[in-house]
């Protein structure tokens, strides 16, 4: 696999996209400065130049990881006591790379509310009376809709 930042596409990619940004905050910036321009016309001028910037970022940090990520690999397959070879000029001093925590610690957010599960009397007494009012509620509705056939009227 060739090196991350000679890959001609990905390159075509950074460049087409900043060229895009650049030119999508020069037509807002047009906008903005015609008769119907608003200030939102001009936030989108000044907002485009930024994602073109962080297009270029993104490149130099996916080099930077890709790169990071091969040296790591190296390293680790490298056999023990094999000195692996530094680059004689490096860019820039190495940082001791920061572990992202895997859990979180105990503690650190409230507690969740538990759900109740002894049985209070007068809880089920008043979930039995709300019971029989929903039954009656909708015998009430089916009655007055005329759905319920009516056993003391006769056929006959």
């Amino acid at each position: 696999m060739s090196a991350p930042h000679r890959r001609p596409a990905l390159i075509v990619f950074v460049v087409v996209a900043f060229v895009a940004c650049l030119g999508l905050g020069w037509w807002q910036w047009g906008r903005y400065e015609s008769g119907s321009g608003t200030g939102q016309n001009l936030g989108y001028a000044l907002q485009w130049p930024l994602f073109a910037g962080f297009v270029v970022w993104a490149y130099f940090r996916f080099v930077r990881l890709e790169k990071d990520a091969r040296e790591a690999e190296s390293q680790s397959s490298a056999p023990e006591g094999t000195p692996v070879a530094e680059s004689a000029t490096p860019l820039r001093p190495k940082r001791p790379k920061r572990v992202a925590p895997r859990e979180i610690p105990a503690g650190l957010l409230p507690e969740r509310p538990r759900a109740v599960t002894e049985n209070d009397p007068q809880t089920t007494e008043y979930n039995r009376y709300l019971a029989d009012l929903h039954a009656s509620d909708l015998d009430q509705q089916i009655q007055d809709a005329g759905l319920r056939n009516h056993p003391e009227r006769s056929a006959g």
